[in-house]
């Protein structure tokens, strides 16, 4: 019986990759460059699954008219880098790997809170450059975290992870937005108030985190006007989609003190980080690692691995998306 035929658009973890070797026809990305556009539309006409990560743009026109490609199972929870559109109307199944990385998240994005907030980037530069020149009462002075009010746009899985790490490691109050009203008994273990707008965290928040989803409806969600709301003492924290930040207005408020600081994990235009976030001082900026361990990147590959064995056996994968 002939295997079907995988192509996987990155490297993934050496265990992951064996087992799919050991269970399917996979072509592996052995130097681990990124797809070009003609590639990836290279490999959805000459496979029966493409296994792609969330730096592939997988739109329409990559899609072509016939691909042969019959799943695109996604290495990540987001999948606004998919055109979902297209690919239903392909007849093409979409899968991602949600529950698996969201304490790993979580965990990052308060570390990028106490980054920003206690100035460590900027004092981990000093040391390393030698200009450090010791202990003195008014050197570098931060902010303190535990006591604060944190806000959540958005309050999905890794959200309600971060808001319990805040309140109950850090003595945090919480309060979110999220599009639609989230149930008491989901926010069980939690004290946290739900705000009917975006503007109403903005305003009440000292660090605003998000972990909305990506995609056109959120492009920008945190604009030039929203970011005046949070107030010259407060932090913006992404761990979601680099796009749901006007990188150009972020800069400016960073620049003129609008709001405190940053941290980011993501980026507009990644892996291209702008000039303007490059010379800045008040932001800490990280290469994309919210689920980067161990434990979480070789979870989130049997995850594909599940989705991938479930549609070939001819049963509905467990995270189809479309």
């Amino acid at each position: 019986m002939t295997r079907p035929r995988l192509i996987v658009t990155r490297r993934w973890p050496a265990e992951v990759e064996r087992m799919l070797a050991e269970r399917f026809d996979v072509r592996l990305n052995a130097d681990d460059h990124p797809f070009t556009r003609d590639e990836m539309r290279t490999a959805l006409a000459s496979c029966d699954a493409l296994l792609a990560t969330v730096s592939d743009r997988i739109d329409a026109d990559v899609l072509g008219t016939a691909p042969s490609a019959k799943l695109i199972a996604n290495y990540g929870v987001g999948y606004s880098h998919i055109d979902i559109d297209a690919a239903r109307a392909r007849g093409i199944t979409v899968t991602n790997t949600p529950d698996v990385l969201t304490d790993c998240t979580a965990d990052l994005a308060i570390t990028l809170m106490l980054m920003v907030a206690r100035r460590a980037g900027e004092g981990e530069r000093e040391v390393r450059s030698g200009s450090w020149t010791g202990w003195r009462p008014t050197h570098m002075i931060g902010t303190r975290m535990s006591g604060k009010t944190l806000g959540l746009i958005g309050m999905g899985r890794i959200a309600r992870a971060v808001a319990m790490r805040a309140q109950h490691g850090f003595g945090m109050k919480i309060v979110f937005f999220n599009r639609s009203r989230v149930a008491a008994e989901t926010l069980a273990g939690l004290d946290a108030r739900q705000c009917d707008s975006v503007e109403e965290v903005l305003a009440d928040a000292d660090f605003v985190s998000l972990h909305c989803p990506g995609g056109a409806a959120t492009r920008h969600l945190i604009n030039r006007e929203r970011l005046a709301l949070m107030g010259p003492d407060a932090f913006l924290i992404n761990t979601a989609r680099g796009e749901v930040v006007d990188e150009a207005a972020l800069v400016d408020a960073l620049r003129n003190r609008t709001i405190a600081g940053a941290g980011l994990d993501v980026f507009e235009a990644e892996p291209k980080v702008s000039e303007g976030l490059l010379a800045l001082e008040n932001v800490v900026l990280l290469p994309h690692l919210g689920s980067a361990t161990r434990e979480t990147r070789v979870g989130m590959g049997m995850r594909v691995l599940d989705n991938v064995d479930a549609f070939f056996a001819g049963r509905t994968p467990p995270d189809r998306v479309v």
